[in-house]
């Protein structure tokens, strides 16, 4: 079965309701930012503030690489890994199905409240929705996209995420 690839804006709930979905499909889960900080041995926050953004943006693309040769996965990128195009390009050539998580701004400007300091992209919320509007085409280039109302439960997006890929045919 093709890997499942959760993608969108910090904020949108893709750990939460990426542990969710495995959970309910049986699969093993990947946090895709965690798995950076384990191949750098540092949080996201120190790469970015120490080594960069660069070699963090490297690392992920490196973990993609690594994921994309699994099957059976369902895996949360970070907010920018589906911007760059040769994730995006990974993702697809490796069979995977993206799915863009699509909350409305604000549900996501209220959940980064307080915790803006483990964002290292996050300036402040103008910015961060400048950012997110930049990012938003490659979003949309997901094979599926749901618009959240960001009221839901992870599981009750497991479950939309679940319809939606039985719809499409994505997973047998």
């Amino acid at each position: 079965m093709r890997t499942i690839y959760l993608v969108g804006f910090m904020g949108a709930g893709k750990s939460a309701i990426g542990a969710a979905l495995a959970a309910r499909l049986g699969r093993s889960f990947v946090d895709l930012d965690g798995a950076v900080e384990r191949r750098l041995g540092m949080t996201v926050g120190e790469i970015f503030s120490g080594p960069g953004e660069t070699v963090f943006r490297a690392a992920e693309t490196a973990e993609l690489e690594r994921i994309a040769a699994s099957d059976d996965l369902v895996v949360a990128t970070g907010g920018g890994a589906f911007a760059a195009s040769e994730n995006r390009a990974l993702i697809e050539g490796s069979g995977g199905v993206s799915v863009f998580l699509d909350p409305p701004w604000e549900v996501i400007a209220r959940r980064l409240e307080g915790v803006a300091d483990d964002r290292p992209r996050w300036v402040d919320a103008g910015h961060a929705r400048r950012l997110l509007e930049d990012r938003r085409p490659a979003y949309l280039a997901a094979r599926i996209h749901l618009a959240l109302s960001g009221g839901e439960t992870p599981e009750e997006v497991a479950d939309l995420v679940t319809g939606a890929l039985a719809e499409t045919a994505c997973v047998s």
